[in-house]
């Protein structure tokens, strides 16, 4: 069926590809190189600048093609109306690498989630979202087998990186802190996104699982926002629950219409 409201009202729910000529009808082929995905909820938008951006410069690792004309074609055709999460990739299709947009319904949000030990973290280039898709999604199917919701991704020395479909926050008092960033991070969008709401950067600190059993624990990312950790690390608690939800508030409070938060 198809999509209602703006310029969006052509675009039916599934995969197209994107070339100069515009939009062509896609199926699941080719292997998925680099991917970035946001939720899209009654035609407003968090962070889709940064999205733009972060995708735009893992491309570019790839010599894949330019982004902008793609990003704009996207950003142009989002629904105005429902929840959608909708997944742009970089796609190799063995004679050339071309643009695809996934256009997903989203699924209901959850506000908590229990995440499961992995171990040490196996990414091959955890700071391109993509390369490590199928990796990441076996780890999730993992720690729904084992009971939890996602997989905890802890460095060779044993401190907390981030889940694996999140990036991972926690509070010492006042200031909200969350691994260091670097290689071995992908650079979350709605973790910077905290720290402005914060009025200052996220605070750098390298953390085992046992230093952080006494703090709450936040997984954050772009489909579900804020969501307390409940089980696996970290403490839970009632009022760390309730201060969880006044955050997400002021986050939403930050989505805007796709087409004037890319292009200005």
């Amino acid at each position: 069926m198809s999509v209602g409201g703006r310029r969006g009202a052509d675009v039916e729910p599934g995969r197209r590809w994107w070339d100069d000529d515009g939009w062509s009808p896609s199926d699941g082929s080719g292997t998925v190189r680099v991917i970035d995905s946001w939720l899209v909820d009654e035609g407003r938008v968090r962070g889709l600048d940064r999205h733009a951006r972060r995708f735009g410069e893992a491309c570019s690792r790839f010599s894949g093609p330019g982004t902008a004309g793609f990003l704009r074609a996207v950003a142009e055709s989002l629904p105005a109306r429902g929840r959608w999460f909708p997944r742009v990739e970089l796609v190799e299709t063995g004679s050339r690498e071309r643009l695809r947009l996934w256009l997903r319904p989203a699924p209901p949000r959850t506000t908590t989630v229990r995440l499961w030990d992995s171990g040490p973290d196996r990414r091959t280039l955890p700071a391109v979202k993509g390369v490590d898709l199928d990796h990441l999604t076996a780890l999730r199917a993992a720690a729904v087998a084992a009971g939890a919701d996602e997989a905890l991704l802890l460095s060779s020395g044993g401190h907390v990186l981030e889940g694996s479909t999140t990036s991972l926050v926690w509070w010492r008092g006042d200031a909200l802190c969350g691994p260091p960033p670097g290689p071995g991070l992908l650079s979350g969008v709605t973790r910077a996104l905290l720290g402005e709401l914060a009025g200052r950067p996220v605070v750098p600190e390298s953390a085992t699982p046992a230093e952080l059993a006494d703090v709450p624990v936040w997984t954050v990312n772009a489909l579900h926002g804020i969501r307390p950790v409940a089980g696996g690390l970290g403490r839970f608690l009632e009022e760390d629950a309730a201060e969880a939800e006044r955050w997400q508030a002021r986050l939403e409070s930050l989505a805007v219409p796709a087409v004037p938060a890319l292009f200005t």
